[in-house]
């Protein structure tokens, strides 16, 4: 009969591999508890704030918990593992019972995430459609937010696409859409545009724009173009002059990288150059030291990936990126 220890033991050997076990984000553990938490990894499944492109959306969490186990790895260049360093816990996903109906589950997101504000817990997200956004910038940002000490945040918004458009009342009958939500966010409080950016915009608009880099509601705007020709280095330095000692909610549209490294995401911008993987990752590691204090990606359709997952895996490396990045600047004494 096998003893208790030899049972443990054999489960401690097979924790290496991705899959074995019961999958949960990085093979956290799942515990729902925010208390428990230091970084909080969360499921959105919400795919109503996008109704102009395929559904699926709110498949992304579930496809990235199956396949990000394999990155539960020490950071190479910050020389550390989170995982040994911080309590980070598989929270599960947002209940939505109204999935349906944007407009009621942006506010469910809303709520869900006020509770983890009010525990200190610094969230990293998957989506879900960009709708998700939003009501995190709105649990987490402005007057009352235990997190930022009631201060508004400062965006770095990864995106092929500026999601400010209130020259549109809505999308196709969604309010607080994923077209609406960085510009409802300013006007509400939540988000500081003059100390925010948003990286990475390339394609042609739905209406022509005074200028590439000019923002309807005052955010920086680095196009992809922009980054190509002034290079990575110079792009991260105006990121941080931007975003200064401001707490830091990093949005992650997977739209933003190339087609070939991303196929299955929302709003493709196929033909323009888009950033690649590792550009992005250079950029995310550019950040290091500054206070951020959440994160999320989205836009992952997983019914529309080739076989091996490719997006879904890209999806995990920013992932592991953002809890690195998190873990690094509580490491280094950060609050």
């Amino acid at each position: 009969m096998i003893t208790e220890e030899e049972m443990a033991a054999r489960k401690q050997e097979m924790q290496n591999w991705y899959w074995w076990g019961i999958p949960t984000f990085f093979k956290c553990p799942a515990n729902e508890d925010p208390a428990a938490a230091d970084i909080g990894l969360v499921g959105v499944p919400h795919s109503s704030g996008n109704g102009s492109t395929e559904r699926d959306q709110h498949l992304g969490p579930r496809a990235v918990r199956h396949v990000s186990g394999r990155f539960r790895r020490a950071h190479e260049v910050y020389g550390f593992r989170p995982w040994d360093e911080f309590r980070i816990n598989d929270l599960g996903d947002v209940p939505l019972p109204e999935a349906m109906n944007n407009d009621r589950s942006v506010v469910h997101i809303e709520e869900y995430f006020r509770r983890l504000n009010e525990h200190g817990v610094r969230p990293v997200s998957v989506g879900g459609d960009h709708a998700i956004t939003g009501p995190i910038l709105k649990a987490y940002g402005g007057e009352g937010s235990k997190v930022t000490g009631g201060r508004k945040l400062a965006l770095v918004h990864f995106d092929a696409h500026r999601d400010d458009y209130e020259f549109m009342g809505h999308w196709l009958g969604s309010y607080r859409s994923s077209a609406h939500w960085s510009a409802y966010t300013v006007r509400e409080g939540n988000v500081d545009p003059d100390r925010s950016v948003q990286v990475g915009m390339r394609g042609n608009p739905l209406k022509p724009l005074e200028g590439s880099v000019k923002s309807d509601v005052g955010h920086k705007i680095i196009p992809a173009d922009h980054i190509f020709r002034q290079g990575i280095e110079t792009t991260i330095q105006q990121i941080r002059d931007r975003v200064q000692d401001q707490p830091i909610y990093i949005t992650f549209d997977l739209d933003v990288l190339d087609v070939a490294d991303a196929p299955a995401a929302s709003n493709l911008e196929a033909g323009y150059r888009g950033l690649r993987a590792y550009e992005a990752i250079e950029i995310l590691r550019g950040m290091r030291g500054l206070n951020v204090v959440g994160a999320d990606i989205v836009c992952y359709i997983p019914t529309k990936d080739n076989p091996n997952m490719i997006t879904g895996l890209t999806a995990s490396v920013v992932m592991f990126e953002l809890i690195a990045l998190i873990s690094d600047h509580l490491r280094s004494g950060g609050k």
